[in-house]
């Protein structure tokens, strides 16, 4: 007794200690996402620029009074940075949401397009009034009204997809089951069946000894192509399973490959799901929804396009979208075959090259007998003043903003990009120096706005986005952007192994082009719109204070609605924005079976799972 006696305030304060050790350890374990986001704050100086605010307002010095307005122009309330962390899974957060649940009831799309239902480019009605096809009308856009609330069905049989980099040469057939390309394109080693798979050899029409050799042949032929060099940013028109696209990855090259929904089933489709960059579109009556001066080098290997059509429109649009100094490879059998139908269309592009003043650089043929012919877009305006005819002419300098939404393309010569002193812009520097440097297309007045963009969403990404959020960024492959500004949140995560998808908002500050400087991809869009791709294609879409502004012009459910259309089954959707706007978004999630969890009252994390509202889970 008298030894417990002594002894028994040492034993009270060591088993204090041992309980004040456990304690610990369980409230470290289960608050590493709120510590990350916590720590992210305390890192910052008092007066630190970058937070968890939106990013700085873009300054442009086009004139944005009447369309161009700014999303981002209406700050949110102060940020307590000491406020608890929602973490709730779905089944708590749905306890609490039943209304939304008895509000909106959603019903599963049908018909024989249902299950790849895109609503702007299957508009059947709208099609069927069409006056004419002549000119791929039918393959455009063509928006229902009011936009469609129904869900798109799963494939059956459909599973998580194969991952990166595995992916990019085998995908499960039933999460694209199209075997049509198979037997269309058997001889030229498109794509394959192999059991459960879509198997991808690496060949196409033009590619008879694998895309491979068709790249070191490129650069063979003209040794000035440095792929991830001073060629980053392609589009590959016409791209079928886009294996050009796919292999150019592996050398710093990102190609936005392009074909429309059409005969050749699921095209780009297949390339979505193997993890590649592709956009439904066609070069038809409308312009591309990208800006003037975009692309680095465009390819076109028999991707059956008629340049010379409509007064050589299909090429002037070519011309408006690449880079001065930039490449036009056409690969096609007018090229290397001397009969009178090729030799009729080889007069015909080189009569059209001529007037546009593009200079054919190379020409060759290898040794499989394909060959092809690559063009270079002038730096200066000394060709076109010394022309014996001005036609085309030159673009009115009013008709030179980066305007391509709904825009019929233009049968004149776009005009050379110039800075606010008249003198035109230099070649971006080389990759990877292209991402952080200044873009040649950024106004003076913009270069502390670019700077303080760049640094937020490094610092938001790498301390709150990696790590400190419910995201398995492994599963990641394909990001979109839904607002992407200077395309700031797409550079923070140039280290990991996926792509952004960067879009800019047709009513928003035009900084397309400054992305396309920085050596990334993205497009035009407006949200109260399907997006052009099809459903499933994307694992995660991220938007920053979008919802604000796009929710004035239409319902949020309708945003939601294409989110889900959009997402892969397992994708997540990550939304920074008002506590407002995530109260909104958050109960019309839970409707659609999600599972969300919010971070400091202005993240919201969303995952969608396999439900339809069939119940058919498969």
């Amino acid at each position: 007794m008298d030894f417990i006696t002594h002894r028994k305030y040492p034993f009270i304060v060591a088993l204090l200690l041992l309980l004040l050790t456990v304690v610990v350890f369980l409230l470290s374990s289960t608050s590493t996402d709120t510590f990350t986001i916590v720590s992210y704050f305390q890192a910052q100086p008092q007066n630190a620029t970058v937070s968890l605010s939106p990013p700085p307002p873009l300054i442009h010095d086009t004139d944005t009074s009447s369309t161009a307005t700014n999303q981002n122009a209406a700050a949110p309330p102060p940020l307590i940075t000491n406020e608890t962390t929602d973490q709730n899974d779905n089944s708590s957060d749905a306890v609490g949401d039943d209304a939304a649940f008895d509000l909106i009831k959603w019903d599963v799309c049908t018909g024989p397009m249902a299950v790849d239902y895109i609503p702007c480019l299957d508009n059947v009605e709208a099609v069927k009034k069409l006056p004419s096809i002549r000119h791929m009308e039918h393959r455009e856009r063509h928006c229902p009204s009011p936009s469609p609330r129904c869900l798109v069905p799963l494939p059956v049989g459909y599973k998580l997809p194969v991952l990166w980099p595995k992916s990019k040469d085998m995908i499960w057939y039933n999460n694209v089951p199209h075997p049509k390309l198979v037997e269309y394109k058997k001889d030229q080693n498109w794509v394959r069946k192999s059991g459960d798979y879509f198997v991808f050899p690496g060949g196409g029409t033009q590619f008879k000894e694998g895309v491979s050799h068709y790249v070191d042949f490129i650069e063979k032929t003209l040794p000035k192509i440095k792929w991830g060099k001073n060629i980053r940013v392609i589009l590959d028109v016409g791209c079928g399973v886009a294996s050009f696209g796919g292999y150019l990855l592996d050398r710093d090259v990102i190609t936005m490959s392009l074909a429309p929904k059409d005969e050749h089933e699921a095209q780009i489709q297949f390339a979505l799901e193997r993890g590649i960059p592709a956009i439904l579109s066609v070069i038809g009556t409308q312009k591309l929804t990208f800006p003037d001066d975009a692309y680095d080098l465009i390819h076109c290997a028999r991707c059956r396009v008629h340049w010379d059509a409509q007064g050589g429109k299909p090429l002037l649009e070519l011309n408006r979208i690449l880079r001065p100094g930039g490449f036009f490879i056409w690969s096609a059998t007018p090229v290397y075959r001397h009969d009178d139908r090729h030799r009729s269309v080889w007069n015909a592009m080189v009569n059209l090259t001529e007037s546009m003043c593009w200079k054919a650089v190379a020409r060759t043929v290898d040794s499989n007998r394909i060959g092809l012919v690559i063009y270079q877009k002038p730096v200066s305006y000394s060709c076109y003043k010394n022309r014996e005819e001005n036609t085309p002419p030159l673009c009115d300098r009013k008709n030179n903003l980066n305007s391509s939404w709904y825009v019929p393309l233009s049968n004149c010569i776009s005009r050379l990009p110039t800075d606010s002193k008249g003198n035109l812009h230099s070649w971006p520097a080389p990759w990877p120096q292209r991402l952080s440097s200044k873009p040649p297309s950024l106004p003076p007045d913009s270069e502390e706005a670019f700077n303080k963009d760049t640094t937020h969403w490094y610092a938001l990404v790498s301390d709150v986005y990696v790590g400190g959020l419910a995201i398995n960024w492994s599963s990641v492959r394909n990001v979109m952007d839904m607002n992407a500004s200077y395309g700031g949140f797409a550079a923070a995560l140039i280290d990991q192994p996926l792509w952004v998808m960067n879009v800019v908002l047709i009513d928003a500050p035009d900084t397309l082009s400054i992305i396309f400087d920085r050596g990334l991809i993205g497009m035009y869009h407006d949200w109260c719109e399907s997006f052009n791709t099809y459903p499933r294609t994307y694992d995660l879409l991220h938007s920053s204070f979008l919802l604000s502004d796009v929710t004035q012009r239409c319902d949020i459910a309708d945003v939601a609605v294409e989110m889900d259309r959009i997402l892969r089954p397992g994708g997540y959707v990550l939304v920074q924005d008002t506590l407002e706007m995530i109260n909104k978004l958050k109960p019309v999630l839970h409707s659609l079976q999600w599972s969300t969890n919010i971070y400091h009252d202005q993240f919201l994390v969303g995952k969608k799972g396999f439900w339809r509202p069939t119940g058919g889970e498969t």
